[in-house]
């Protein structure tokens, strides 16, 4: 494999720099999560198998907040991302909470060498996929770190909304991967876009083939797969609210999936 150490080395201090503005900000909504509130939305919930007494694992989990509500929902719930401030915020966050979850600091390709258990679900959500350039070698993690009979699922944005610039004004980028990475040096972060961040970041654009045969090369059975015409997040320029926490891009209402959905065993 490419080495790619350098860019995720720069994505791993992007992340540890929006990690406090993120636990901070309105967005994310701590206090209310605090208080009791999920931080799953309907879609998920509503395609997931239950989770009650089941082994959990969150792929990119971000300073935990859904690690901590499937925990919450009678999971035993174990987080992991690259950014180490993230892990640190995780786990005091299931500490104040005396949440069943616990944290782990460490690169997606190399879970297998921190994780050595088996779980019942594998789980991975909302602009996760887009910093992994391989996805051959995340489909193989997934399936190391299922049990036989496991289930994986994701929810993510749709790869059309990545073709696009910033502002949705016009197609700027690929929908193929085209192995290189993608640089961009945006101001602020979708939590907080008045937020003081300027760092690189880097990512990959994968279409849906290449995220579904690699699932497949990797021996899960797929379970279906499906489209979505709405985000719940408010998290790009130009969206517009369609109903009460339904959002899409102004002037294609209808017209572009917003995300997709995806559900596999592994036999």
């Amino acid at each position: 494999m490419k080495n790619y150490d350098h860019y995720f080395s720069a994505n791993k201090k992007l992340w540890n720099n929006k990690t406090a503005v993120h636990v901070a900000s309105a967005f994310y909504n701590l206090d209310a999560f605090k208080a009791g509130a999920t931080s799953l939305n309907p879609i998920e919930l509503a395609e997931m198998p239950d989770v009650n007494g089941k082994s959990l694992l969150h792929l990119q989990c971000h300073f935990g907040m859904d690690t901590i509500s499937f925990a919450r929902m009678g999971a035993t719930s174990t987080g992991l991302d690259l950014s180490d401030a993230a892990i640190t915020a995780a786990t005091e966050l299931a500490a104040t909470l005396q949440a069943n979850a616990r944290f782990v600091c460490a690169n997606v390709y190399d879970a297998n060498e921190h994780i050595s258990e088996q779980f019942d679900i594998v789980f991975t959500s909302y602009g996760t996929i887009g910093w992994l350039p391989d996805l051959q070698k995340w489909a193989n993690v997934i399936k190391e770190r299922l049990k036989p009979g496991g289930v994986f699922y994701m929810v993510d944005f749709h790869p059309v909304v990545w073709m696009f610039d910033d502002n949705f004004s016009f197609v700027k980028y690929s929908y193929f991967n085209t192995g290189e990475p993608i640089m961009e040096e945006l101001s602020g972060t979708y939590a907080d876009r008045n937020a003081d961040l300027h760092d690189a970041e880097y990512g990959w654009n994968h279409s849906l083939s290449e995220i579904i045969s690699a699932l497949l090369d990797a021996g899960l059975t797929l379970d279906f797969f499906h489209e979505h015409l709405t985000s719940p997040y408010n998290c790009f320029n130009n969206t517009v609210e369609i109903k009460p926490g339904e959002f899409q891009i102004k002037g294609m209402e209808g017209k572009i999936p917003m995300l997709y959905s995806i559900r596999a065993t592994k036999g």
